[in-house]
Parts: structure tokens; C-alpha cells; sequence
């Protein structure tokens, strides 16, 4: 069954999104909100916290296209923006905006290359390079704590969204015979 939904300026041709990728995107905003309310999405690491919450916007960007996965992604920051507990993530453009380029990133990552793991990998970058560069364009902070946060969480998230998205991903496409 497919919903038409989208016009694609590439082509001019109608989009459409099929029942699967909308139980998809379902699913995965689910498993964004259900992370999003414990400590699983948001891993605490001292001075900031380490998130989960991209790698179901890559995974939703990888299997079912940019449209899942910046739905995903917009789910990922509009929870993030809700829950805030700094000035940074009351921002909605630092909270928000960031978030929907992470699936879409994965999916032309893993169009062009191939690899879930560098899929996975400049998925999470979108999202630490995006949210850190922006809160230091917006001056909510220096650039070297920036990049101290850079390192120490960033490191640490792309290792897990790596493994994490490699492994979920290869599972499905065996169930889905992709």
C-alpha cells in the first residue's frame, strides 16, 4: 500500500511512502520517546550526557529513506526540547533543528558508501557537530568547552551507534530480505 506524500523537486515526481516505512517510523518514534524518558537516551557522563537518541534516526534513515529518518530526528529534538534542563536545549533551533539532518545524513552516507557503520558514524557527527556548533555560534558557549564535550561524548556515542546500528540494521534487512 503506498501514501502519496511528498513532490520531489529532483524529478518533479510524487513521493510515495509505503505502510511499511510509516510502521517503521512509528516504531522507532516509540523507541525515541520510550529513550527519551529514561536513562537509556541519555547516559550521564559528568559534565554533560552522552545520548542514544540518534541512533534510532539513523537506523529509521538507513532502512526506510531521509523522510523516516528526519521524522525520527524531529522526534529525537522535539523531546529533547521538552525535557531541557539547560538554557542550551530551550533553545528549539539547537534542540530541534540539528535532529532532522541526523537520518537524513545516514541515508545519503549510506547510499553513496554502502556501510552502516559510516552511516552510523557522520549520523551521530550531524548531531554532535550540529547541536555543539551551533550552541557555540549562538554563544551558549566557548568554543573550547565545545569541543571538550565534542571529544568526550562524541567519541563514546559514535562507538555505540556504530555497533548498536550495525547490528540492528543487519537483523532487520535478514527479516525484511533487503
Amino acid at each position: 500500500m503506498q501514501i502519496k506524500a511528498v513532490r520531489e523537486k529532483e524529478k518533479g515526481k510524487l513521493t510515495k511512502i509505503s505502510l511499511r516505512q510509516i510502521t517503521v517510523a512509528g516504531m522507532l518514534a516509540a523507541i525515541s520517546i520510550v529513550l527519551s524518558t529514561t536513562i537509556l537516551g541519555y547516559i550521564p557522563l559528568g559534565i554533560a550526557n552522552a545520548t542514544t537518541m540518534h541512533i534510532p534516526a539513523i537506523i529509521g534513515g538507513v532502512l526506510e529513506g531521509p523522510i523516516v529518518g528526519a521524522f525520527i530526528g524531529l522526534i529525537f529534538g522535539l523531546t529533547s526540547f521538552i525535557r531541557q534542563n539547560t538554557p542550551l536545549f530551550a533553545d528549539p533551533i539547537i534542540a530541534i533543528l540539528p535532529r532532522i539532518f541526523i537520518g537524513v545524513v545516514a541515508y545519503y552516507t549510506y547510499k553513496l558508501t554502502k556501510n552502516v557503520g559510516i552511516a552510523a558514524a557522520l549520523g551521530t557527527l550531524t548531531n554532535t557537530i550540529g547541536v555543539l556548533g551551533l550552541a557555540v555560534l549562538l554563544k551558549y558557549m566557548p568554543l573550547k568547552v565545545a569541543l571538550f564535550v565534542a571529544l568526550k561524548n562524541g567519541i563514546f556515542e559514535i562507538i555505540v551507534a556504530v555497533i548498536l546500528t550495525t547490528m540492528i540494521v543487519k537483523s532487520l534487512k535478514k527479516v525484511y530480505n533487503k
